[in-house]
């Protein structure tokens, strides 16, 4: 059994998913559209001329070609999954296609944020996390799923109340003000990281208007390593997750959060429809965030039952994307 997963694995998520089909005995590959990079100065100079006078991206279609010219080398394959198509044209995954029987698309974004409606048909099945996607696209439902631990992970020693970590997003940093004014009144230890390049207006901004709670956010340009992201959510009680907008789908930071048995503070209404939902564990905030206070972080944790924890497994996301269980390898 041969099965190749394709994306552009920017936050270095998708790569457990060929890891675990490996240690399954699956003959499993892994295109990486993130992995390619400029041969030399002379062509990253040349692409960015083209994009301002052309609007042509070069690297778009350099890494394209790298899906291909890697998929001829591999063969054809008895599945091929890409995740979120939104990074590859029409004629690509065509070419994608036959290389297989059975092709398949995972969609952990919305198709309000990234659309891809024209290249639908091309797939055999296609998975959503995203409810109002499903509902009328008639996709099939699947969650992100909990890559880190088929058992939940024993807590290191306790450094904050709360932890958060996010890219610049208008929407999430419009929140996060209140929140933090929120966290400051409640003296919650809190450690809070915006990553991005536009950072500098809010720097900015607070330094002129010196908001209530500012001082609780550090600003980066660059990303942290994923590994030390998960250093800090273990030495956390919480952990909080804020949507981006038009969505629903439950991100990667809420199984994390299982595996480590940690708090979850979201703004995310859906999450109270899932069977792992818990009061005690999870709080979704209101408008004016008054229901967030101290006693959310001073009672413990609530065990999952093992096999509603199990249900969101990785290996249990990929019985059903792959349909394992009725392969014979």
């Amino acid at each position: 059994m041969k099965i190749c997963i394709i994306s552009f694995d920017y936050w270095n998520y998708d790569h457990h998913i060929v890891k675990k089909l490996q240690e399954k005995g699956i003959d499993a590959s892994h295109i990486n559209m993130g992995t390619y990079k400029y041969k030399n100065f002379s062509e990253r100079a040349s692409n960015a001329v083209s994009k301002i006078f052309l609007n042509r991206n070069i690297k778009h279609i350099k890494r394209q070609e790298y899906v291909l010219n890697t998929l001829e080398k591999l063969g054809p394959q008895d599945q091929i999954l890409v995740l979120n198509p939104h990074t590859l044209d029409y004629k690509t995954i065509k070419q994608i296609k036959s290389y297989t029987t059975y092709l398949i698309s995972y969609l952990y974004d919305n198709l309000e944020r990234f659309p891809v409606e024209e290249k639908l048909e091309l797939f055999d099945k296609i998975y959503s996390f995203e409810d109002k996607d499903v509902k009328k696209y008639g996709f099939e439902k699947i969650t992100n799923y909990n890559y880190l631990s088929e058992q939940p992970i024993q807590a290191e020693e306790i450094e904050n109340d709360l932890f958060y970590i996010t890219s610049y997003d208008k929407r999430r940093i419009k929140l996060l003000r209140k929140l933090a004014a929120r966290l400051s009144t409640l003296q919650v230890r809190s450690k809070i990281i915006v990553v991005g390049k536009q950072v500098w207006k809010e720097k900015l901004r607070n330094f002129i208007l010196r908001p209530k709670g500012a001082s609780l956010i550090e600003y980066r340009k660059k990303p942290i390593d994923n590994e030390a992201v998960l250093k800090e959510y273990k030495k956390s009680k919480a952990i909080i997750d804020l949507m981006r907008e038009g969505q629903e789908g439950l991100s990667f930071r809420v199984f994390e959060a299982m595996a480590f048995e940690k708090k979850i503070i979201t703004d995310n209404n859906t999450i109270e429809t899932y069977d792992f939902y818990n009061i005690n564990n999870i709080l979704i905030l209101n408008c004016e965030l008054s229901n967030l206070d101290r006693c959310f972080f001073d009672t413990p944790y609530n065990p999952l039952l093992h096999y509603v924890y199990r249900n969101y497994s990785l290996d249990s996301w990929i019985t059903k994307i792959f349909k394992t269980e009725e392969i014979s390898v």
